[in-house]
C-alpha cells in the first residue's frame, strides 16, 4: 500500500512539474521579448512610418491585421463545412479515411512548401501578384487542416441526444446541425480560429514569397504588405535594429492576446446565448 501510494505521488508530482515547467517557460519567454522592447515602445513607434534604426511599424500593423482578417474569413466557413461534412453525413469507410489522410498530410507539409506553392500558383500563374490577397489565400490552406481536426472533435463532443430530440420534434437534419450541433460546438470553434490566428501571425516564410516585403499601408488588399513577423525577421535577420525587433515581437504579443481574449468573449456571448 505505501508502495502504491509513493508511486502515486511521484506521478502527481511529475505532472504538477511539467505543467510548472511549462507555464514558466511561456513567461519567461514573454518576459525576456517585452522586457526588452517595452522601452522602445511609444505612440511614435506605433504611428510612424519604418525608416531602418528610425520610424515606426504602422503600416505592419495594418498589414497584419488585414491578412489575419483575410485569412480566416476564407478558412473558417471551408473548415467548418468540411468537418459538417466528415462528422454529420459521411459515412466511415475508405473516403473519410482519405480525406483524414489529406488533412493530416497538409498539416505536416513545411511553411517554405506552402510559400513557393502560393508564389508559382496565386502571384504568377492566377496573376494575382504580391498581395495581401495571395498570402491570405496561402495562409487559409495552411490552417485549414487545424481549423477542421479541431472542428471535428469539437462536432463529435455533442451529444447525439441533442440531434435525436431535434429530430424527432421534425426538424431538418440540416437545421438541426445550424440550430442546435453548431451552438453546442461554438467553444470548440473558437478554439480552431484561435489556433488558426496564432499560425496566422507568427508565419513568415509563406507570407514573404506571396505578400511581399513592401513597409507601407496597403491601399487595398491587391497590393503589397509587409506583416510584423517579417519586418521582425528582417530586423534580427540583417541586425538592423535588435531593440526594434524585440518592441515589434512585444506588439506581436499583444495583438495575438487581444485577439485571443475577444474570441473567447465572442465565445462566452453565444454560450449566454443560447
Amino acid at each position: 500500500m505505501n508502495k502504491r501510494k509513493l508511486i502515486d505521488n511521484t506521478l502527481k508530482a511529475g505532472i504538477w512539474f511539467s505543467a510548472i515547467f511549462t507555464v514558466g517557460i511561456l513567461f519567461w519567454i514573454i518576459g525576456y521579448i517585452v522586457i526588452n522592447g517595452i522601452g522602445e515602445i511609444d505612440l511614435k513607434f506605433l504611428t510612424t512610418m519604418p525608416s531602418g534604426e528610425k520610424g515606426g511599424i504602422l503600416p505592419m500593423i495594418v498589414s497584419t491585421i488585414y491578412i489575419v482578417l483575410l485569412s480566416i474569413l476564407i478558412s473558417t466557413p471551408i473548415g467548418v463545412c468540411a468537418a459538417i461534412y466528415l462528422v454529420e453525413y459521411a459515412k466511415q469507410g475508405k473516403l473519410v479515411r482519405f480525406i483524414r489522410f489529406a488533412t493530416e498530410s497538409l498539416a505536416g507539409i513545411p511553411s517554405i512548401i506552402f510559400g513557393l506553392f502560393g508564389m508559382i500558383f496565386f502571384v504568377e500563374t492566377l496573376k494575382l501578384g504580391w498581395s495581401l490577397l495571395s498570402g491570405a489565400v496561402t495562409l487559409s490552406i495552411m490552417v485549414l487542416p487545424t481549423i477542421i481536426r479541431t472542428t471535428e472533435e469539437a462536432f463529435k463532443s455533442v451529444p447525439n441526444s441533442y440531434r435525436e430530440g431535434s429530430l424527432a420534434l421534425g426538424t431538418s437534419k440540416l437545421r438541426t446541425i445550424i440550430k442546435v450541433v453548431l451552438p453546442s460546438a461554438i467553444s470548440g470553434i473558437i478554439t480552431a480560429v484561435i489556433l488558426s490566428i496564432g499560425r496566422v501571425v507568427g508565419e513568415t516564410a509563406a507570407v514573404y514569397l506571396t505578400a511581399g516585403m513592401t513597409p507601407r499601408i496597403p491601399g487595398s488588399i491587391m497590393e503589397s504588405g509587409r506583416t510584423l513577423s517579417v519586418h521582425l525577421y528582417l530586423l534580427a535577420k540583417e541586425g538592423i535594429s535588435f531593440k526594434k525587433a524585440y518592441a515589434t515581437a512585444t506588439i506581436l504579443i499583444i495583438i495575438i492576446i487581444i485577439i485571443n481574449f475577444s474570441a473567447n468573449r465572442i465565445a462566452l456571448k453565444f454560450k449566454k446565448a443560447r
